[in-house]
């Protein structure tokens, strides 16, 4: 049985056994971020590092959409009138989502259908993995509201995924990536039919949180941590995070396990 999660209005969210699986939910306007809905998926972020219930997140599509970023309305109206310090405020706000996201340990898997734009296309980038369709078109496209390329960490963490030359066309022109480039590119892992994404996601997310939670997290925090080390200082740091992890009960479980010829049952440990 799923258990409704309480982030805000306009976010849908479950748990499912322990999978969470959140999504925007406007479907009139594409599902569009407001500035209550940003603030509330950062503080959810936060917090979900420390539920252990929680095993990982599948942010999904609704009706056929996965986000079509600021709502004009509610958000890019007001930030034209709003003050130099009013607006850095916004913008690191809706930065800390992302960091809220990637410091949350716990693997993420954006299943992207239909529209994929502004904030929604950082939401996807910015998690673990990515499903996309046939049907899938994700834009990050600041440039064509006057804005530069660089929101959210896209500069920093859209060329590590695609490539410079891919990333660049991308925040230089707006277009929209279609679902067969973005697996072409590397920026999705696969493709699904529609009808199919939930199933295709959630599947991968069960098999990701049947793993062995702890190591997971610690794969999660040195594929961030990484980006700012010497190959001297990584090999390093994942000396230290293996002998933590050799630590735990996970561990001994996978030996035991290998040596009756069973499958491990990991619990987090």
């Amino acid at each position: 049985m799923n258990v409704k999660l309480d982030i805000c209005q306009g976010v849908n969210a479950e748990l499912a056994g322990n999978i969470a699986k959140i999504a925007l939910a406007i479907p009139a306007k594409k599902n569009p971020f407001t500035f209550e809905s940003y603030a509330a998926l950062r503080d959810w972020f936060l917090n979900v590092k420390y539920n252990d219930e929680i095993h990982a997140v599948v942010w999904l599509p609704t009706e056929g959409n996965f986000s079509s970023g600021g709502d004009v309305n509610d958000i890019i109206g007001p930030l034209t009138t709003m003050s130099m310090k009013e607006l850095l405020s916004f913008t690191r706000m809706t930065g800390d989502l992302v960091k809220a996201m990637i410091g949350s340990g716990k693997p993420i898997i954006a299943a992207v259908d239909g529209i994929c734009a502004g904030a929604g296309a950082i939401v996807a980038m910015a998690s673990d993995l990515r499903v996309g369709t046939f049907s899938s078109k994700t834009a990050f496209l600041f440039n064509r509201v006057g804005l530069a390329g660089c929101d959210m960490g896209a500069c920093a963490m859209l060329p590590r995924i695609i490539g410079q030359g891919r990333a660049s066309e991308l925040l230089y022109t707006g277009r929209s990536m279609s679902g067969e480039e973005g697996l072409s590119w590397g920026f999705f892992n696969q493709l699904a039919e529609s009808k199919a994404l939930e199933e295709v996601a959630m599947s991968l997310a069960l098999r990701i949180a049947q793993g062995p939670r702890f190591a997971n997290m610690m794969t999660k925090t040195m594929l961030a941590q990484e980006w700012s080390m010497s190959l001297d200082q990584a090999i390093e740091a994942e000396a230290q995070a293996q002998a933590i992890c050799m630590q735990g009960q996970d561990f001994k479980r996978a030996f035991e396990a290998f040596v009756s010829r069973e499958k491990p049952i990991f619990e987090g440990d």
